[in-house]
């Protein structure tokens, strides 16, 4: 069973706005087990419209569009769509209904004429009820094929997948079970994790593929299975995982489905009664940020201060100006006194401390671009890394946090 996904709207060519609506709509269609053949990006081209969802329809049973569903002049799709089906638009008192009242409700501004026509929808169109916007969904059928036109707002579009379209597709179609099992190792490269998997890996039965998806100090591991029986697939996945465990259980951290690694670290904290502290140079705060993304992190994270100046360590942290001097900004000294101040500053048990030159000049500390050091405090001792993470910026910024997540995790685990 396989599917198309295309999405309209010049903002997406020129790079104005990211095509999240392909991301979302891929994987909640494969959890139901369709596979996504292609995925186009068009403009708001009537021609263009027409001839991409010809070419899918050739490709894929079931055909999905976003965008172009307002309801001024640049919005085509939907009389582009009556156009390809030799339709004609009529109102739908459901619609327009539903319309009024969200005007009454929520707008300020009177209804006009041009928000009204956003209820006329093509005579064979079953209307699918958006209950989050004006701009109805639309599903039609073709030569056995399954055509559906969603609004390009994001949250309009999620609502509708999930309470029309994917029921609908489950009803209308028989489809395989397609099962995905993603493992999360830390503190090990793509090719060593290859390696070491070799044998593990040509013992998968063909029914299994295995997708390895590196990124930044951690490489996921995705195990997918499909066929007709899913207790078969989900008792083989675990087997198979349980032998991996064998071999690379010490790198392993987690599943796709479980917590991220900072959520780990913060329930480890939180069952310990212990805290921690930050003191962030190179990272720039990314490293509080992850902790605070997280529901209830104020339990264990007590705060973090950004001493990117070099002035800054000195006079927030108290760092002495004769280490800086000695040993440079960017030294494990300087890591390691960093940690040590922002621990005793907020009486935390534990703290990190990042300080770098992620690029792309030699900067105060006068150290090659992508040396880091990083210190953790626990309250034992104080230890520090130094690493070269390249001379990409955003690498050297992005290892420095996922390292730092490494390290902590590591040391609460084994004390």
């Amino acid at each position: 069973m396989l599917a198309e996904i295309i999405t309209i709207g010049d903002e997406i060519l020129i790079g104005q706005i990211v095509d999240s609506n392909s991301a979302f709509m891929g994987k909640e269609l494969n959890k139901i087990g369709v596979d996504v053949y292609q995925i186009s990006s068009i403009s708001d081209d009537k021609q263009h419209i027409l001839n991409a969802i010809d070419e899918a329809k050739n490709r894929a049973d079931i055909i999905l569009i976003t965008g172009g569903l307002g309801p001024t002049k640049d919005d085509i799709t939907k009389h582009t769509i009556c156009e390809y089906f030799n339709d004609t638009l009529v109102e739908n008192t459901e619609v327009l209904h539903h319309i009024e009242v969200l005007f009454a409700k929520y707008i300020s501004t009177p209804i006009s004429d041009i928000n009204r026509q956003q209820a006329l929808v093509p005579s064979t169109a079953k209307v699918l009820m958006n209950q989050y916007g004006t701009a109805p969904g639309m599903w039609l059928e073709k030569e056995g094929k399954v055509f559906v036109s969603m609004p390009g707002v994001p949250f309009e579009m999620k609502g509708l997948m999930k309470n029309e379209v994917l029921p609908r597709l489950q009803k209308r179609f028989d489809r395989p079970y397609i099962l995905h099992k993603t493992v999360h190792t830390y503190g090990m490269g793509e090719s060593a994790v290859a390696k070491k998997i070799e044998d593990w890996e040509n013992d998968l039965p063909s029914f299994i593929k295995l997708a390895y998806l590196p990124n930044l100090g951690k490489v996921r591991l995705r195990l997918s299975a499909r066929g007709d029986n899913k207790k078969l697939l989900e008792d083989t996945i675990e087997d198979r995982i349980l032998a991996l465990h064998e071999i690379i259980g010490d790198i392993i951290v987690g599943y796709e489905d479980d917590e991220a690694i900072e959520a780990r670290i913060g329930y480890l904290l939180k069952k310990r009664n212990e805290t921690l502290a930050l003191a962030e140079s190179c990272t720039g705060g990314k490293i509080a940020e992850s902790f605070t993304a997280i529901a209830g992190a104020s339990q264990y994270f007590n705060g973090g201060v950004v001493t990117y100046a070099t002035q800054s360590k000195v006079d927030i942290l108290g760092i002495n100006p004769d280490s800086i001097e000695e040993f440079s900004v960017t030294s494990a000294e300087v890591a390691q006194a960093m940690a040590e101040a922002v621990k005793k500053k907020f009486k935390s048990d534990y703290a990190i401390a990042t300080t770098g030159n992620a690029g792309p000049t030699k900067g105060d500390g006068g150290v090659d671009v992508g040396t880091v050091f990083i210190a953790i405090s626990t309250p034992q001792n104080t230890f520090v890394k130094k690493y070269e993470f390249g001379n990409l910026r955003e690498r050297v910024i992005g290892k420095t946090v996922h390292k730092s997540f490494e390290l902590l995790l590591e040391e609460l685990k084994n004390n």
